[in-house]
């Protein structure tokens, strides 16, 4: 079906707002984005008017694990099925947020994106993981299990040594993972490991991006510690998730190798003020979290490329980190530093940037991309708190399908 929107405001994603703007979607594909003035003749088309239309969302930083408490050592005691179900529904949370990409960092999305694929679940294109790859006692182990039970989840891959990170690479990619996870540093949600310390060597990170990299993909690599940082960026990956500790130094890396920040500035604020994490995990986000908050607005300062993520990862509905709750990146991203249009272009045309070779014509209002588009009953450049709201997203299409409003 052809789809013409009209907007009081247009915002392209990368590049300046237009007044009077018209998107035409003819299918899953944009023919036409620019001002009224311009735009072709569509009487066949259906009609929308709003406020303003944007390109829909990347959440850059998330996990479809259905988990239900920031304790993520009690996940384990639910079903791989019962947790698929509850991520079927926490598609639905974020198609409503505006979001119509996932790059899923570590979970089950491997899993739930071939559903989506199949249109047997509605939800945004999801470019998945696969397991977190953490090694022996770091951020993505579970430190209070038995290690011969810790090797059978599913969510997470212990690999220790160049060779065995090889190994777990190609296990990811057997699954189709669009991308590979690592934990370079240790990590908050973790019991026993420390965010500042280093945890996969060089050696090992550079297993993985050259295996990686052999099939197109690239590395999303967890760090809050500057030693992470640096040794990720030393080995070639595309991301640093967090940045915590990030400094002039560090930043300078970045830009220097084209490295993209993905800070997710909700889960830290949405555990600090909820005080639902674990105590050991509470002690270490509070240490965290003003310099974190300082670590990006240095970043952008310093003109490292960002992305929007989250890190949300609880199923929809269930409070402080769960799912439905994107929107809130934006306006802490202004918080930072960010103008409405740099928040905007972190949550929209920056995201596809975070896949590398992989990257799809999406996240912009341009000719002969993606049709994912939403429309907003508010300006949001007058006001990044709009995101926060649901309800100001009037319409969500997803390749050119309606699946809101």
């Amino acid at each position: 079906m052809r789809v013409r929107i009209e907007a009081n405001v247009l915002v392209p994603g990368r590049g300046e707002p237009v007044a009077d703007g018209v998107v035409v979607m003819d299918g899953p594909v944009i023919s036409f984005a620019g001002p009224s003035s311009d735009a072709p003749d569509t009487s066949d088309a259906m009609v929308v008017t709003a406020a303003a239309v944007m390109p829909g969302m990347w959440d850059c930083h998330a996990h479809l694990m259905g988990a239900t408490s920031l304790d993520l050592t009690r996940m384990p005691l639910d079903s791989v099925q019962l947790r698929a179900i509850r991520a079927a529904a926490d598609l639905r949370a974020a198609l409503d947020a505006g979001i119509t990409t996932i790059r899923e960092v570590g979970g089950i999305g491997v899993h739930v994106a071939r559903a989506v694929d199949e249109g047997t679940v509605v939800g945004p294109a999801i470019y998945a993981a696969g397991a977190i790859l953490s090694t022996t006692g770091g951020h993505g182990d579970m430190h209070s299990y038995p290690l011969s039970w810790v090797h059978e989840m599913d969510d997470g891959r212990l690999c220790d040594g160049p060779d065995d990170c090889a190994r777990a690479t190609r296990e990811q990619l057997r699954l189709n993972a669009k991308l590979i996870k690592v934990c370079a540093s240790g990590g908050v949600l973790s019991e026993v490991d420390n965010p500042i310390h280093q945890q996969f060597t060089v050696a090992e990170l550079r297993s993985i991006v050259e295996v990686a990299g052999m099939a197109d993909r690239v590395v999303a690599a967890h760090c809050h510690g500057k030693p992470g940082i640096m040794a990720a960026i030393e080995a070639g990956v595309r991301t640093i998730e967090h940045g915590t500790y990030l400094d002039d130094e560090s930043a300078a890396a970045m830009r220097e190798t084209g490295a993209i920040l993905v800070p997710t500035r909700t889960i830290v604020e949405e555990i600090r003020e909820s005080r639902a994490a674990p105590p050991y995990a509470q002690v270490k986000l509070d240490a965290i979290a003003d310099i974190h908050r300082d670590a990006v607005a240095l970043a952008h300062e310093a003109g490292v490329r960002v992305a929007m993520g989250t890190d949300l990862a609880l199923r929809a509905g269930s409070g402080a980190g769960s799912w439905g709750r994107n929107g809130r990146e934006l306006p802490l991203l202004g918080d930072c530093g960010f103008t409405a249009l740099e928040a905007i272009e972190a949550a929209t045309a920056s995201g596809p940037d975070t896949l590398g070779p992989q990257t799809p014509r999406s996240g912009q209002l341009i000719s002969g991309y993606d049709a994912d588009v939403i429309t907003l009953d508010v300006n949001p450049l007058d006001d990044l708190s709009v995101f926060v709201k649901t309800e100001h997203i009037t319409g969500v299409w997803r390749a050119g399908q309606r699946v809101k409003g």
